[in-house]
């Protein structure tokens, strides 16, 4: 085992970088300054999301780096400085600026990455930060009523697992007031009555199975608004319509892709009022006069943007978006003026607006990509193969410039979830491995993954676990049809559950991979749902499956990769936040000492200031200039 202590003070260490005291770094061979050098530009491109408007003036919040994490920045002109509002070591997560009166805003921070969220209120003027909630229970959401005058959020305090609601006057630390004790850890608030004599309730049960309850605030009486319904029906994003007698939601009920619904409060009586679809609305925002209506359509991964007038559904034109992902969707009160974040493969993320009288759109950030040309990214492809029950699997396949001849060695990047996608977004860093070293990267949307209608969804649940990693075997078999790709030179790399993924491919197929990158990802499911913070454990059971059962232990035993571990042969690099939440710090310690017991080679990476996943600037950095050398070691030798 290499370890840097013992690096320190050898000859060559001034021509090698050291990492930072934070970081725990084991078996994983000298960096050198030179390769830090050649990969500078590709660590310094930036992004920027849209978060919240001024209430009556037409600027904005946002969120970018300019030091090592993301803070809130306020923009007061398209193209305008990023003027820094918040100054912490830490993260930002959100912000919200009060309707109404535009005295201050809301925002979100946690610690170390451990996700136990704290609401904070940021005047205006004075820049005084005062702390809203407890300082030590998990506090999330944060939806003002239209007046300002009321903040609903959830928050653990009470049990310390499950997500009670509670609203407070924002001006006021100690007004909170608790509305509904409740049992689960998936319950959220989503809006407040124009009234504020009702709010909308979302119960998240999984992926396929949620709904949408309406709560007194006055009584604490709640009543269930969605049907009760025989099957799994997902329910999202339930928001008032202006006039408080109607609902905008989201369902997938009576069909494979969720549609867009309003609901009249009176009768209960619901209608579709989104065009016909063969894939997700997943999400929409309806203007403060209630006569503009903007939804996203997910088109197996490409978000495309639409706005029409509401009610009667007629369509606004609007000027061409570039093709990516959009998300943040909100309208000014100006009723005109609607925000969203763009990200696409040549572009990074960046804050935009478009007229909806006009239709024309308009840039407000321009985030930097290290000065490199953002047109010479590639685009990516989207690929399909059939799969070992002929499931027809979906993926998107970036391939280096054409300087790069002959098949390429390839890398599988697995997202996590396992209910997320992959879009086609801005690809940072990664960008290095195509343009630089000539790696194809495929990023698959295995079963389980979401945007291909609810049966896809749920096709890995429970006891199907691992037909997703056989879905990974019929894509190396794909490979090997593929004259431009090289079925001898692929790895595999992944974060949280696409963790897991990693190393289930790798006890699968260790004979036809070089090596596995396994970042923040569970490695054994009976100790993962054990040991998982308990406002998630119940939520990951229902996709999983229930360890407490006999029966089911003994499946996620079996499928679990430690007790696996003897199938794998080829290195391996295990990545972990101490302070992960959700895939608690065990999951990788008890990995690497079963490959290093079987005298397998194992990089290992630990942050003391992190949590599921790397979010400070200088350890991601770390991170990367690790996962290159064992690309190089691994992949291309």
């Amino acid at each position: 085992m290499i370890t840097w202590g013992l690096l320190w003070g050898s000859a060559f260490a001034q021509d090698t970088v050291v990492p930072n005291e934070n970081l725990v770094v084991e078996g994983v061979p000298p960096i050198s300054k030179s390769l830090v050098e050649e990969i500078g530009l590709y660590t310094e491109s930036r992004g920027a999301a849209f978060l919240s408007w001024h209430p009556a003036r037409r600027e904005m919040l946002i969120q970018t780096r300019f030091g090592d994490v993301p803070q809130i920045h306020q923009v007061k002109m398209p193209g305008g400085a990023r003027t820094q509002l918040t100054f912490f070591p830490e993260r930002v997560a959100s912000a919200n600026w009060r309707p109404g009166r535009g005295d201050g805003f809301i925002f979100s921070k946690d610690i170390g990455g451990n996700e136990f969220f704290q609401l904070y209120w940021k005047a205006a003027g004075t820049g005084k930060v005062s702390l809203l909630t407890d300082g030590k229970s998990r506090n999330t959401g944060g939806i003002f009523s239209r007046s300002g005058g009321k903040l609903a959020y959830e928050s653990t305090r009470r049990t310390g697992k499950d997500t009670d609601i509670y609203w407070m006057n924002p001006s006021d630390a100690g007004s909170e007031k608790l509305l509904l004790a409740v049992d689960g850890g998936g319950w959220s608030v989503t809006d407040i009555a124009p009234d504020e004599k009702g709010l909308l309730l979302h119960n998240y049960i999984s992926a396929n199975e949620s709904q949408i309850w309406w709560l007194d605030p006055a009584t604490g009486q709640k009543k269930q608004l969605s049907p009760v319904e025989k099957e799994k029906v997902s329910y999202s994003g339930a928001t008032y319509t202006p006039d408080g007698r109607s609902i905008l939601y989201t369902s997938d009920k009576d069909n494979e892709f969720s549609r867009l619904f309003k609901m009249d409060l009176a009768s209960g009586k619901s209608e579709v009022i989104s065009p016909k679809l063969n894939w997700d609305v997943s999400a929409f925002t309806l203007s403060d006069d209630g006569k503009v209506l903007a939804y996203v359509v997910n088109e197996a991964g490409v978000e495309r943007l639409a706005v029409c007038q509401f009610p009667s559904g007629k369509p606004i034109k609007l000027a061409a978006i570039p093709e990516g992902t959009v998300g943040g969707l909100s309208f000014h009160s100006n009723n005109r003026d609607l925000a969203f974040t763009l990200s696409s493969a040549q572009s990074s993320s960046d804050a935009f607006s478009v007229d909806v009288k006009t239709g024309k759109l308009t840039r407000w950030t321009e985030s930097e990509t290290g000065g490199l040309d953002p047109t010479a990214f590639s685009k990516p492809q989207s690929i399909k193969w059939k799969s070992f029950d002929g499931r027809e699997i979906y993926g998107f396949l970036y391939l280096p410039p054409a300087k790069f001849s002959g098949p390429r060695p390839v890398i599988l990047n697995i997202h996590g979830g396992p209910e997320s996608q992959f879009q086609p977004g801005y690809l940072g860093r990664n960008n290095y491995l195509l343009n630089e070293l000539g790696v194809a990267i495929i990023f698959p949307n295995v079963r389980g993954s979401a945007g291909f209608g609810k049966t896809y969804l749920a096709a890995d649940n429970w006891e199907k676990r691992e037909d997703s990693v056989k879905d990974i075997g019929a894509l190396l078999d794909w490979i090997g049809t593929q004259p431009n790709l090289d079925a001898s030179r692929v790895m595999v790399m992944g974060g949280s559950y696409g963790g897991y993924m990693t190393l289930a491919s790798m006890t699968h197929f260790n004979d036809r991979l070089r090596g596995g990158l396994d970042v923040v990802g569970i490695s054994n499911f009976v100790t993962f749902l054990e040991k998982t913070e308990g406002y998630r454990r119940d939520l990951r059971r229902v996709e999983y499956g229930d360890e407490r059962d006999p029966k089911m232990r003994e499946i996620l035993q079996a499928i679990s990769p430690t007790n696996n571990v003897q199938k794998i042969s080829k290195p391996m690099f295990i990545v972990q936040g101490k302070n992960d939440p959700r895939v608690p710090l065990n999951e990788a310690e008890q990995m690497v000492a079963a490959l290093r017991k079987k005298g397998g080679t194992c990089w290992y990476l630990m942050a003391k200031d992190e949590g599921h996943g790397f979010g400070k600037k200088k350890n991601a950095d770390f991170q990367f200039y690790a996962t290159v050398r064992f690309i190089q070691e691994v992949l291309l030798k």
